[in-house]
């Protein structure tokens, strides 16, 4: 249906050097990479979403001009993407999104409720059950998205292309939406995922594409060697997994939560981390595990007590809560973790007084502490004067990580989803990180809903089910069995309790 030969440069770099990508009508096509392979400008240009610099681009037989391919072209021809970040505007309803630029009139009014219901009922039929009335920031991370992939739907896209869209999704979502789009190949829709998780790929994909450094290294007929696959991403060995340090049984609590609330969607939360050890917060996204993290770090109103070390900070700000020996690493680094227009330094030290001093910023200093974390945490490219917002999304999570865990000090960390959208080296990288700063004695609260992330790096796992905690786990002494998988994945849906 569509193949392409797509050059892209910004500035003096190049994003994009003759990638190519064929795809198949009807199936279902994985793109790999680390970040900054240029997997997503990639699909962004086969979408008209930005234009290319160069190349030859074919849609169902016809060349068509790189130049002029814009969003209006891409969908004429049945093309539509649901990105990583979103593009509905949060103010609006999902119809209302849904019918920007093609709004349904009767006369000067807009019609909505004819689309409303057939969103609806299109959102039932393959599975992905949405509120089209719903306002767009009042849904979780995975409601929107499956918004956005059912609005596409509903315009005619005949090809599908989805920018990691499990990054945001629970392990029983996780397998309902790769059921949905294998459905959706055998009814003859064409699907590209972009996507980290190898498991992923070999679960759903007929044939892969890999991405490194703009260039495509390798094409994958079908995706049973994930090996093969994770190599010719990396360029050699796959990075091995960082191991949780051993927990001491005297270890003191470095965070500690007592009946602590947030209006009515999280109550009574009970929990403590002790110096050294990691512990993670499971759940499907939108059961409190955001203002979990928001309460503990003080940027909304809590009931309860926060105690930070030996600090009661339950009534200090959330730079006190800093100043104490706590780290923040948002759920969305782009909205609370980055400053998008500055450089990777400046974003290094944003609020770091310790770096840059309080009356006079010493510029030179800043310059040698970027320079470290940059080389420290591999943030490409490794220039601290680049524009944070050109860098790929694991590259901007990898600036927000080195800001954050190079904290003097550091008792408690809070890392939210700290590897939402992020490559295998990536992964590992940032991994290694929190695992160093626990071995250094801070206590690291991990919230992911990525339960695989969760059983890879915490000792223990507690599960949070519409603002409460349900139960929790603890690794044995050979780590993770796959009862306690299971249990913990109950728990998640509400199917168990314990």
């Amino acid at each position: 249906m569509i193949s392409a030969e797509l050059d892209k440069r910004y500035g003096v770099r190049e994003v994009l050097r003759k990638a190519q990508i064929a795809v198949k009508p009807g199936s279902v096509h994985a793109l790999v990479g680390e970040n900054g392979a240029g997997k997503s400008t990639l699909v962004k240009i086969l979408a008209g979403v930005i234009k290319g610099d160069g190349g030859t681009l074919r849609v169902d037989g016809s060349e068509r001009s790189v130049a002029s391919w814009n969003r209006a072209a891409a969908r004429a021809a049945g093309i539509g993407i649901v990105q990583q970040h979103g593009a509905f505007a949060g103010t609006l309803s999902v119809v209302e999104n849904a019918v920007l630029g093609v709004e349904p009139r009767r006369g000067p009014v807009l019609e909505l409720g004819d689309t409303a219901a057939k969103l609806a009922e299109l959102g039932r039929r393959i599975g992905l059950p949405i509120d089209p009335l719903a306002r767009t920031d009042e849904l979780s991370l995975g409601a929107a998205q499956r918004a956005e992939i059912v609005a596409a739907l509903h315009h005619g896209a005949k090809l599908l292309m989805l920018d990691e869209p499990t990054a945001v999704l629970a392990p029983v979502e996780v397998e309902g939406l790769l059921k949905t789009l294998r459905t959706l190949a055998s009814e003859g829709t064409t699907i590209v995922i972009v996507t980290h998780k190898l498991d992923e790929v070999r679960a759903v994909a007929d044939e892969v594409t890999v991405l490194r450094a703009g260039e495509t290294v390798a094409t994958f007929a079908s995706a049973r060697d994930v090996g093969a696959i994770a190599r010719a991403m990396v360029g050699g060995n796959v990075p091995t997994a960082a191991q949780a340090p051993r927990l001491r049984d005297d270890a003191a609590p470095c965070l500690a939560l007592e009946r602590v609330g947030v209006g009515g969607a999280l109550h009574d939360i009970e929990l403590s981390v002790r110096a050294g050890e990691l512990v993670g917060i499971a759940g499907v996204d939108g059961n409190g595990q955001r203002e979990l993290a928001l309460a503990i770090a003080g940027l909304v109103p809590h009931g309860g007590r926060v105690r930070i070390g030996e600090h009661d900070v339950s009534r200090a700000s959330a730079r006190a809560r800093l100043a104490c020996g706590l780290a923040h690493i948002p759920e969305d680094r782009h909205h609370g973790g980055l400053v998008l227009d500055a450089t990777v330094a400046d974003n290094i030290v944003l609020g770091r007084t310790d770096v840059t001093g309080r009356f006079r910023i010493d510029r030179g200093r800043v310059a040698k502490f970027a320079g470290t974390q940059v080389e420290r945490l591999d943030i490409r490219p490794p220039e601290p004067s680049a524009i944070v917002r050109a860098l790929s999304g694991g590259n901007q999570q990898k600036v927000v990580i080195a800001r954050e865990l190079s904290r003097p000090a550091l008792k408690a960390v809070i890392a939210s989803q700290p590897t939402r959208g992020v490559d295998l080296g990536a992964v590992a990288r940032i991994h290694e990180q929190l695992v160093q700063v626990a071995k250094a004695g801070a206590g690291v609260l991990v919230i992911s809903a990525d339960l695989d992330e969760l059983l890879a790096l915490c000792h223990r796992i507690v599960v949070l089910l519409r603002g409460r905690t349900v139960g929790e786990r603890t690794a044995g002494a050979d780590g993770w069995d796959e009862q306690a998988r299971a249990a913990l994945g109950a728990m998640m849906t509400g199917a168990q309790a314990a």
